[in-house]
């Protein structure tokens, strides 16, 4: 017999399909969608985040979307705790956990495991924030080439997660993040018993589908959503205050920016996450299979059915 395939993980860019991909698989391999995306956590933000409506959460099973407070601190080590109780939960159901989202660092935990860094306490994580709010992250990471070179030439300047988690380490420890990278642990996924996909558009067909989608959040409400969020006041520099389209739409709330500036800048953003998404799972993830989305649903059902068939020892040729 094959060896039970333990999940299903669909990543690609943002707006490449895969929440609608999710729900009809789940739907065909009764399986439940699991949230893999570090924006679609926070409950405040259901539309901006493009997270699954109420329908379609009502159609399949979700889990981890929605589930964390605005001001919360939430780490890829909360989201694999999370995960893999959830993912417990459903293999004992006997359905079939479905990972669906864009952040590689969720991937790679739940594959992979993390290593044993120390925690970094809320002061340092806070005002590293508002520093890097404050002076860019592109003058952080200069701050960081100087006090940790080697993680510092490793990292692309423009990436604000990255930057300042080697950033809290170092405060945090005095030591450069890449020392405490060896042995990980907590691995939840075995890469040889998942079938993992990542869905590749065309990119001027994604980018089209960004400025859309960005379009339809605004008429679906996503202000709205803003200037609830902005009610809270919330410190800027946490993640929930910088997810695509907050900032810019803070400042045009606040008579700062024009309305058009701000829709703008979201989309620009979103675009340039969609790229360095591509980026990632090209050098960092090799154990998943790019497909087209337009193929992609044929393509998983086939594999899915052939991996949950069981091979008879000894079965003559037809």
């Amino acid at each position: 017999m094959q060896r039970q395939m333990q999940a299903l993980l669909i990543a690609g860019p943002t707006a490449s399909g895969k929440s609608a991909l999710a729900i009809h698989l789940a739907k065909k391999f009764d399986g439940v969608v699991i949230n893999a995306d570090s924006m679609q956590v926070y409950q405040p933000l259901r539309v901006l985040t493009a997270r699954p409506t109420e329908e379609e959460e009502a159609e399949v099973a979700h889990a981890l979307f929605g589930h964390v407070g605005a001001g919360q601190p939430y780490s890829v080590a909360h989201w694999l705790a999370d995960a893999t109780q959830a993912i417990a939960a459903i293999q004992a159901q006997g359905r079939l956990p479905i990972v669906t989202g864009g952040t590689g660092m969720y991937f790679r935990a739940l594959t992979e495991g993390l290593s044993d860094i120390p925690a970094v306490p809320d002061e340092i994580r806070v005002r590293l924030r508002a520093l890097e709010a404050e002076i860019g992250v592109e003058a952080l990471h200069a701050r960081l080439m100087l006090c940790d070179p080697e993680t510092a030439s490793s990292l692309n300047p423009t990436d604000p997660q990255r930057v300042i988690r080697a950033m809290e380490v170092f405060e945090a420890t005095g030591r450069s993040i890449r020392s405490f990278q060896g042995p990980r642990h907590g691995a939840v996924i075995d890469p040889a018993r998942a079938l993992s996909v990542f869905l590749e558009p065309d990119r001027e067909v994604l980018r089209a589908r960004i400025d859309a989608r960005f379009d339809g959040m605004m008429q679906q409400g996503a202000l709205r959503e803003v200037e609830a969020l902005a009610r809270l006041d919330l410190d800027p520099a946490l993640p929930v205050m910088r997810a695509h389209g907050v900032p810019g739409l803070i400042a045009a709330l606040r008579g700062e920016w024009s309305m058009a500036q701000a829709i703008e800048k979201g989309k620009a953003d979103t675009r340039r996450y969609a790229k360095r998404q591509h980026t990632w799972f090209r050098h960092q993830a090799p154990d998943f299979i790019w497909m087209k989305p337009d193929e992609a649903q044929a393509r998983i059902s086939i594999l899915l059915d052939q991996a949950r068939s069981p091979i008879t020892a000894g079965a003559s040729p037809a």
